[in-house]
């Protein structure tokens, strides 16, 4: 599903360089539940973007889904995340004056999709995530679990090849962490390849693999008996 060969990535700091990425290489199957560790300025978030598409690489290759990723412009880029990817972010990133159903609608609505469908689509995902009586409300109404449920939902409306998430229970205490990381395991063990960067051990090893960067470069990729959420 992902090959990355050979990736680096630097940035310009003032009149120097800092090499942030430096030779990455990284396969993910179809199906897994990966969880990218490592402290802050080891690069995970850095990987996690060019996965996605919101940055670019300097050297190496990023194939997804057997499509080579490169010399992209912005409208090419937001094709491939709307075709490939959904996203899920630590702070939910969901818009304050629209209830659950409408930020779940919203990428189906980007992708032209007509109202009854996409409304439809939206009061199902909300559904299966426990979140039916909900879906009028706004996210002020919401607490933290339900805000991250309806985000996972407007990841997964669209039905992406891959789910990429970054520090996704870094604002939840732990039970609320641990309900999300259940529907997460609910939503990988329905075939979804699922790409979780954290710095929590306990989150980690919710997943069925553990990959450690530190400064830049991967220093530990293991199988991982998964630790069943609650």
């Amino acid at each position: 599903m992902i090959k990355i060969k050979d990736l680096h990535k630097s940035y310009r700091m003032g009149t120097s360089s800092l090499h942030v990425l430096k030779g990455i290489n990284f396969e993910v199957e179809e199906g897994e539940l990966v969880a990218i560790m490592g402290s802050s300025g080891s690069g995970k978030s850095t990987l996690l973007n060019i996965i996605g598409m919101l940055d670019l690489l300097d050297k190496g290759s990023y194939e997804l889904d057997g499509v080579p990723i490169k010399d992209l412009d912005e409208t090419k880029a937001a094709n491939y995340r709307n075709k490939f990817l959904g996203f899920v972010f630590q702070s939910f990133n969901l818009i304050n004056y629209k209830t659950a159903l409408e930020n779940v609608t919203l990428p189906l609505y980007y992708q032209g999709v007509k109202r009854k469908e996409r409304e439809a689509l939206a009061w199902k995902y909300l559904d299966d995530f426990g979140l039916k009586e909900w879906a009028t409300h706004l996210p002020s109404e919401l607490s933290g679990g339900q805000k991250q449920r309806v985000a996972i939902a407007r990841a997964m409306v669209t039905k992406p090849k891959v789910l990429l998430a970054d520090e996704l229970t870094g604002a939840l205490d732990s039970k609320t962490s641990e309900e999300v990381m259940a529907l997460i395991q609910e939503i990988n063990q329905a075939g979804k390849t699922i790409l979780i960067v954290t710095h929590e051990e306990d989150i980690a090893n919710m997943c069925t693999r553990i990959v450690r960067l530190k400064d830049g470069i991967i220093m530990e990729d293991k199988k991982n008996k998964m630790v069943k959420a609650i």
